[in-house]
């Protein structure tokens, strides 16, 4: 193994503090003493458009991929080795040349929910102001209560737990994985229904991208966790069919107990009025066997669907 080995992530706090956690694993997977780990595995620090352009939902700019985009070109010109990115901001494709090497044990997959007046998040109050940049928490917000006001809200973890705190916001959702990377989970009212707001493809894991000739670096194994591998491949497999991005509503959700993986997807209007949704099992699932899975169910549910075109009208609630 050559060292340096340079880490390529986003310059968020929760970026690096998720970069960070991975920067010590794959050190102490290549025998590094802990004194050097920052010297022989460093975090090189890269500007997304994402990050840039705060004012705007995503799908207004082009999709999730805005995120990844210039850290991918980054690792496809030799000026990073690794990348480390939230998986549900992984698109469904990669790059040519570009692998997920290793997917970590994943932490919560559920959303939060944060509010400085409100204990939970059937105590709003009717036509209370819900912030979120979401698609797919509008949409689930909405199915079980149309009359709430969806207010757009972007930024950092800091910015919007700052924004709930002073009241701009009756409530806002968070995912819980990234609160709990970054120690503010004492700011959660409420954890979720995984069935109610069933997660992002991915939500809580995340990837380890490198180019596809380093699949096989002695550090991979040691970081990849099987049983995450596996559910987050079933529910990529059914963003794939979904043709899942931040311009239509979807979830997807794998839980494996014992042998069995349990697979739920579902596509909804963006306004909540219409929801589709199937479940599957799976028993003894490998990756491939998990993602056909994903892929049959999401196509499934995209044929109960049909096209449906987002109007951005209605995206602003």
């Amino acid at each position: 193994m050559t060292f340096p080995l340079r880490i390529g992530t986003r310059r968020s706090k929760l970026a690096l503090a998720q970069s960070g956690m991975m920067q010590r694993a794959i050190g102490r997977a290549l025998g590094v003493a802990e004194a050097e780990i920052e010297a022989a595995v460093p975090l090189v620090e890269i500007v997304t458009t994402g990050d840039r352009i705060q004012d705007r939902r995503l799908m207004e700019l082009g999709g999730k991929a805005l995120f990844t985009k210039e850290i991918e070109e980054a690792l496809l010109a030799g000026r990073i080795d690794i990348a480390i990115h939230s998986m549900k901001d992984v698109p469904a494709e990669q790059p040519e040349g570009l692998c997920i090497a290793a997917i970590p044990e994943r932490e919560d997959a559920r959303d939060a929910f944060i509010s400085r007046d409100f204990a939970a998040f059937d105590d709003l109050p009717f036509g209370a102001r819900l912030g979120t940049a979401s698609l797919r928490r509008q949409a689930q917000a909405l199915a079980l209560r149309p009359d709430l006001q969806i207010e757009m809200l972007r930024g950092n973890i800091d910015t919007r737990l700052r924004r709930a705190a002073e009241g701009d916001f009756d409530a806002i959702l968070l995912a819980v994985s990234g609160m709990a990377r970054l120690g503010v989970t004492d700011h959660i009212r409420e954890k979720l229904s995984l069935d109610a707001f069933l997660p992002a493809p991915g939500q809580g894991a995340l990837a380890i991208q490198t180019r596809a000739a380093d699949i096989d670096a002695p550090w991979v194994a040691a970081l990849n966790h099987p049983e995450t591998a596996v559910a987050v491949a079933a529910e990529r497999g059914a963003m794939t069919a979904l043709e899942g991005s931040c311009r239509t509503a979807v979830g997807a959700y794998a839980l494996i107990e014992g042998d069995t993986l349990r697979l739920t997807t579902e596509m909804l209007s963006p306004d909540g009025s219409a929801r589709w949704r199937r479940v599957g099992e799976l028993f003894q699932p490998t990756e491939a066997d998990a993602r056909a899975l994903g892929q049959r169910l999401g196509g499934e549910v995209h044929g109960f669907a049909g096209d449906q075109e987002v109007d951005p009208a209605t995206l602003d609630g």
